[in-house]
């Protein structure tokens, strides 16, 4: 195998699945960088720019069945030598990590493909929020990565500790890491997961820090950075588009744009009940099976808020989450009815008058 995969990640369970798209003349490579119609991809020749084949960007049905940096990819060179080409055909993704795209139409936007660890960063500055952290879980337990939780900029914070156990309470077995690139802290639980032939990418909000622990562990600056604002601590795009590095630990990484506000996507992996598994036991508890936990007796979640066990805002978030991917769910139904009658009337047999006029027009 090509050293030059292999310190992305490249194994043998890849090499099974690019032998059975069976494309002739075509190698394998990987997505390092996703820039919109344009990718940068490494194969075995190094690193180049590759666009999508005519037939596959026929296949393709929409913008999250497109390829993303993570995404390993069957390519062919343009000529002998030469590093641009051709993507001709995507393997099959062991993760996804997704989110609705701006807009009123439901869109899915892709981030990020074949993440095995999913790093959820916070910042320990006026920015901080336990609501936002719940939703990145739902996010991450839908991509099929594991996810942990990077406090970062635990050297603005008088008593970062006190924040790791309040994220452990809205995360239940999610690691919980307070790190700091200026005071080298938590560099060693960091770089544990940091194992040769894993992928790991960096989600959260614009001016969390991303960009620091990237280049902290890498030794090197790699990936520029900005301050973040002073008045409210919120941080200015500085990460454009989305990348992957080979770490020296042995890892590959992925760096991704911040977000302004995470819009969830769906919950086909299950994730809004992996977020709130704590709430989710308490609900197995109630009474009555369909307790909607309001004025029903023997309520186990009720019973958790008057003892104080479950604070009321993370209710309030569970039931907005649920709510919120509901109606993504209907919405994209809706989508999906309406594109099949589109796509049947498209293909339906067209009378001699429509084919009369196509023909005349054709000629003009």
């Amino acid at each position: 195998m090509n050293r030059q995969l292999i310190k992305l990640g490249w194994g043998p369970k890849w090499e099974e699945a690019f032998a059975g798209l069976g494309l002739a003349g075509a190698v394998p490579g990987r997505i390092v960088a996703d820039h919109g119609h344009k990718y940068r991809v490494t194969t075995e020749r190094g690193e180049g720019w590759a666009e999508l084949s005519g037939r596959l960007q026929h296949e393709l049905t929409d913008r999250g069945t497109y390829p993303a940096v993570g995404d390993w990819i069957a390519l062919r060179h343009m000529a002998a030598g030469e590093k641009d080409g051709i993507i001709h055909g995507i393997l099959p993704r062991v993760s996804r990590i997704s989110r609705r795209a701006a807009g009123s139409v439901p869109t899915e936007q892709l981030i990020a493909a074949n993440v095995d660890v999913l790093l959820l960063v916070a910042a320990l500055n006026h920015d901080f929020n336990l609501r936002r952290l719940e939703r990145y879980l739902v996010m991450a337990w839908n991509s099929g990565a594991s996810p942990v939780i990077l406090l970062s900029k635990a050297d603005l914070c008088e008593d970062p500790d006190q924040y790791v156990r309040e994220t452990e309470n809205i995360a239940p077995g999610v690691p919980v890491i307070a790190v700091s690139a200026m005071e080298d802290r938590g560099r060693d639980r960091l770089e544990a997961l940091l194992r040769p032939g894993l992928t790991v990418a960096l989600t959260g909000s614009s001016g969390a820090g991303k960009s620091t622990i990237l280049n902290w562990l890498a030794g090197e600056e790699i990936q520029l950075t900005q301050d973040v604002r002073e008045g409210d601590s919120r941080g200015r795009h500085t990460t454009t588009h989305r990348e992957l590095f080979a770490l020296p630990q042995g890892a590959v990484m992925i760096d991704t744009p911040g977000m302004r506000e995470l819009q969830l996507w769906d919950d086909a992996g299950g994730g809004w009940s992996e977020a709130f598994t704590d709430i989710e036991e308490l609900a197995a508890r109630c009474r009555f099976g369909d307790c909607r936990h309001e004025r029903e007796a023997g309520c186990a979640v009720k019973a958790a808020l008057r003892s104080g066990e479950l604070d009321p805002k993370r209710l309030d978030n569970y039931r907005k989450t649920q709510r919120e991917l509901k109606f993504q769910a209907a919405k994209e139904r809706s989508r999906q009815r309406s594109d099949r009658k589109t796509s049947g009337k498209k293909n339906a047999p067209r009378g001699k008058g429509e084919q009369r006029r196509r023909f005349e027009q054709e000629l003009d």
